[in-house]
């Protein structure tokens, strides 16, 4: 058997994001131990992102426009200097950025919410719902789980997040 180098470590990561994600994973199983649980859970979480995300993106469309570049402002065109207008552009280019990231964003979550939809249609018989309930009860508590350290590997991959490891 080969080992590869980037295999999953043995101990879990001790970072406080990594130690928050535990937890979280943790109390989401303890507390929702069923299917039925599991689907209305990530269906309000899904909801819920959305609507934030979409409502968010609503205000600035109100406040900065539909993703239309700004205006030069009439001072400046009126000869003043023109370093509030600089300063002013990479804020407003970083705003214009954003609102294109919650675009993208509401479309994923749409996409996300098609395929969830499939996941509801999903019904168990009741002794399937229980061993739901048993393996809950026994793989909340394992710190060692290979899918939490595998997730715990990609959070660590992730580029948009800092890198734990190095300090």
């Amino acid at each position: 058997m080969n080992v590869r180098r980037d295999a999953v470590p043995e101990e879990p990561c001790q970072c406080p994001d990594c130690q928050r994600f535990y937890r979280e994973h943790d109390r989401l199983i303890r507390e929702n131990p069923s299917l039925r649980q599991q689907q209305e859970l990530n269906w309000a979480a899904l909801q819920s992102f959305r609507t934030l995300a979409g409502r968010v993106l609503e205000e600035l469309q109100k406040q900065h426009g539909d993703g239309e570049p700004v205006a030069t402002p009439p001072a400046t065109a009126a000869g003043k200097p023109e370093a509030t207008a600089d300063a002013a552009a990479p804020e407003s280019d970083a705003i214009q950025q954003a609102m294109a990231d919650l675009e993208n964003i509401n479309a994923h979550l749409f996409s996300i919410e098609a395929l969830m939809e499939r996941i509801f249609d999903v019904r168990v018989p009741e002794p399937v719902e229980q061993t739901f309930r048993e393996v809950a009860g026994e793989l909340a508590p394992d710190p060692l789980n290979a899918d939490r350290l595998r997730l715990n590997r990609l959070l660590h991959q992730t580029p948009d997040l800092p890198d734990h490891r190095g300090g």
